[in-house]
């Protein structure tokens, strides 16, 4: 998935087509690191995601 679709789904900007993809939209912001580099909200979220076993950590 794109870093910009990921955001959009992740924002609620755009709609998810499955839980999977939402999932993958917010791994995809903890892969590159954007979760981290973006509003406040994203790293929490992507934090509290990451706690709660629904997306494991990235690289960075």
């Amino acid at each position: 998935m794109d870093t910009f679709t990921a955001v959009m789904i992740a924002e609620g900007a755009q709609d998810a087509e499955s839980e999977e993809q939402y999932l993958q939209a917010w791994q995809t912001l903890v892969d590159t690191g954007l979760a981290w580099t973006l509003q406040g909200f994203f790293g929490r979220t992507a934090a509290r995601m990451i706690e709660e076993g629904l997306l494991t950590r990235g690289a960075r």
